[in-house]
This record gives structure tokens, C-alpha cells and sequence, in this order.
């Protein structure tokens, strides 16, 4: 963080968010949504109240982004963010590259608290610490309730720690590890994209335990679980099409999977430090059952889940950003050819994305007013259904979001996870 003048601060945006500002458009927004659904109507005064007296505490949030020579940077502003009660489709392009704009913005809408982050700002992670410290708040100024444990969110009255604000991603690279190589070209879902402006959401409520038990008896994880069934739906989809378009389809299916590198490394930043691995089942070969699948992801994660493998994706990422000609291009030049690299590099190499962004625990004092947790991952233009995955209390919450109306995949998933004795309850915006 630098200071001018000791009115003005301005932070760099770390290795992965430098990527988002230059590719962001209507289509696809970089950003993701965390929504709270209360037993009680949202009171949006205290609400506001709430926002407003935690965010100096977050300064590296409380920023608007700025243009530079060669980089965005963001700066910080003296203004305050504003609730707003929601009207339009989740996850909405944001205007965050216009003056006075927050890369953030907290809705409200009947019982329901909603917060979406560009993802240049923050990652999953950062996120819900910033929605604890938020709801402890709330319910301190509605309700006085005082938390006597955090559970993960932030105390305001201590000061900012600048390890909050670091770029973990240089921080953990070291020169002498190789890159990981990129992905080759996955299938992508033949759907016509929705109307720009238009984002579906759809959320299949499953209890944990009856997961857990279903986990425990293929010997996996319940993201191993999870990730199979989406596999094997995908897999399903394409062998019941025509022979014209199944042709088409037969070839990678590609699931792109963030990791929290927190997990790996001693990291405090609310900023992104993630990597994404990429398991992937080739039809060329083949249909797989679903035991051969689940031993494939054990196997997979088992080689890239670690300290060694991480390290060459964090090398690759800090490499590309390092390199001279990459450094002297001017903004408005990078502004020009990112969409493409991040379309070819990219997405190209994805058919689908799957975030487990784990078990989420709030103080006790606060979680008998909490219903519900769910998030949803950013918008996409090729990869057009993601699925992200989230736990609170006695339920999982597996979170859909898709640019396209056509929900065959989400049906076939659905039906398999029911096929195992798992009772689903599924809610949509979709009219």
C-alpha cells in the first residue's frame, strides 16, 4: 500500500486479479455471488450501518480501480458503498472501471443478503471472511448480539495486518520451479447463449450426512464424489445426442477446479491466491463408470494436491506476469489481446468448472438466524454451465450457474445424486 500526500492509497492487484478488468464485458462480468438467506426480512438500515462501520477495516476492498501506463491499479476512496435492494439478474456486469464504483456490492431483496466481488478484488475465500465480519455486524447493530468467537471473520477494532493485502502468489513463487503446461482443447456445451444481462441460477439443496455416507462407501472425498457424478452426467448428456452432433461432442471433458492455496501455504490474504487443476475423462477412449472415475480423481488429486505440483502453476501464473514484453505493453494494448489469450489459453481448455468452497461456520450466537448459504461462480461465455459447492450446517448446497436455458445437464445430474437414495430440493430464478 503507498500513501501521497496522506490522503491517497493505492494497491496493486495481485497475479491473478491483474487478468480480470481486461477481459471483464456484459457477457462475462468476473463476478461471483455469495447469497445468506435469513429467517427474517433484511433490515436495510442496519445493514447499511453495518457496511459502513466495517469497511475501513478493509481498506484494500474500499477502493476504486484506476488505469495506469502498463497495470490497473486500485485506489483507495474516501467514499463509503451503498446497499442497494436488488432488481435486476444475479451477478450483473459492473461498471467497477468507472470512478467511484466499488469492485463490490452488497444487495438485499425481502430475507435474502446477497454480495457479489469482482473477481479482481478477492477470491472465494476473502469473500466470506469479508460476509462474516458483515453478518456479525448486522446482528450486533439489529439485535445485540455480541459474538464472543469470530469463527473466521475479522475484529474491526484491530488494525489492518498488510499480510491481508499481500500478493501470495509472488510471494510463494520461486524462479528455479518449471511451469505446468496448459491444457489442450475441451468440449464445450453446444447450448445458445441467454439474452446478455441474463444469468440462471440453479440450487439443488442435499442433505450432508446422506453425502457423506454415499462418500464413505466409494472410499472418496465428497468433492471426488460430487466431481464424478458431474463427470458422468456431462458424459451421459453426450452419448444420448444424435450420432450427427454426438460426433461432434466426443472428445475431453475438462473440469476446471480451483484450490485454495491457504490450505498449502501459511497465507493471510483476503486477495485471490488460488490455482485451478484440471482432471479431465476422454470419450475417445471410451465411457467411463462411475468407480473408474472416482479411482481416476483419487489418483489425480493426489499427484497435483500438493506442495511441489502447486508450485509449478503459481510459477507459470508469476512467469507469464514477469515477462518483459508482457510488462512493457501498454494498458490499453493488453486491454486489447487479453480477451483473446484468456478465450484461447484459457476457457478453450475447460468444458465446465466445479468450486468447493467447503463447510462455512458462523458463531453460535448468529446461526439460528442464518437459513442458508449459497454461492455461485462468475458468468462465462464458453463455459457455459459451472457448478459451485458450498456447506452450511446440516445441508450442502450445490450451486448452478449457466448463460444458457437449456438445464438437461443439471437434470441428469440431479436425478443420479437422487438414484442414490439422496433426496434433493432444487431452487431456481429461472421463470
Amino acid at each position: 500500500m503507498k500513501k501521497d500526500h496522506d490522503k491517497k492509497y493505492w494497491y496493486k492487484l495481485d497475479n491473478a486479479g491483474k487478468l480480470y478488468p481486461s477481459i471483464v464485458s456484459t457477457r462475462m462480468s468476473t463476478v461471483f455471488r455469495m447469497s445468506i438467506e435469513l429467517l427474517e426480512d433484511v433490515d436495510a438500515k442496519a445493514l447499511q450501518a453495518a457496511i459502513s462501520q466495517i469497511i475501513e477495516r478493509f481498506p484494500y476492498f474500499k477502493v476504486n480501480l484506476r488505469r495506469g501506463l502498463f497495470w490497473y491499479y486500485f485506489e483507495y476512496s474516501d467514499k463509503h458503498p451503498k446497499i442497494e435492494k436488488e432488481k435486476y439478474y444475479p451477478s450483473m456486469f459492473m461498471k467497477y472501471k468507472k470512478k467511484k464504483t466499488f469492485p463490490f456490492r452488497i444487495l438485499y431483496y425481502n430475507n435474502y443478503i446477497n454480495v457479489e466481488f469482482s473477481h479482481s478484488i478477492a477470491d472465494g475465500s476473502g469473500a466470506i471472511t469479508f460476509l462474516k465480519t458483515l453478518l456479525i455486524q448486522y446482528f450486533k447493530i439489529k439485535k445485540h448480539i455480541i459474538c464472543e468467537e469470530l469463527v473466521g471473520a475479522i475484529d474491526i477494532h484491530t488494525p489492518v495486518d498488510p499480510l491481508e493485502f499481500e500478493d501470495s502468489f509472488n510471494k510463494y513463487y520461486k524462479k528455479e520451479i518449471p511451469i505446468a503446461k496448459r491444457n489442450r482443447k475441451a468440449v464445450h456445451f453446444p447450448f445458445p447463449l441467454i439474452e446478455k444481462g441474463k444469468y440462471i441460477l440453479l440450487t439443488g439443496i442435499v442433505p450432508i450426512e446422506s453425502i457423506k455416507k454415499q462418500a464413505k462407501l466409494l472410499g472418496c472425498t465428497i468433492t471426488q464424489l460430487v466431481t464424478a457424478y458431474y463427470f458422468d452426467a456431462i458424459q451421459e448428456y453426450i452419448m444420448g445426442l444424435n450420432k450427427k452432433d454426438k460426433k461432434k461432442m466426443i472428445g475431453r471433458i475438462v473440469i476446471n477446479m480451483p484450490v485454495d492455496l491457504r490450505q498449502m501455504f501459511p497465507s493471510k490474504s483476503l486477495k485471490n491466491f488460488f490455482i485451478s487443476i484440471t482432471p479431465e475423462i476422454d470419450l475417445r477412449l471410451g465411457t467411463y463408470r462411475i468407480e473408474e472415475i472416482v479411482d481416476y480423481l483419487k489418483s489425480y488429486m493426489n499427484i497435483h494436491i500438493n506442495e511441489k505440483t502447486i508450485s509449478k502453476y503459481i510459477s507459470r501464473n508469476v512467469k507469464n506476469e514477469k515477462k518483459i514484453l508482457i510488462r512493457i505493453l501498454p494498458l490499453w494494448f493488453k486491454n486489447l489481446i487479453m480477451p483473446t489469450i484468456y478465450s484461447r489459453f484459457g476457457e478453450r481448455g475447460y468444458t465446465s468448472s466445479i468450486s468447493n468452497l467447503g463447510i462455512i461456520k458462523l458463531p453460535k450466537e448468529i446461526e439460528e438466524y442464518v437459513h442458508k448459504f449459497e454461492i455461485f461462480p462468475p458468468p462465462s461465455i464458453e463455459n457455459k454451465i459451472k457448478l459451485a459447492i458450498v456447506t452450511y450446517r446440516d445441508n450442502m448446497m450445490l450451486c448452478f450457474g449457466s448463460t444458457v436455458y437449456n438445464t438437461e445437464v443439471e437434470k441428469i445430474f440431479f436425478r443420479k445424486i437422487r438414484k442414490l437414495g439422496i433426496p434433493v430440493k432444487i431452487e431456481t430464478n429461472m421463470r
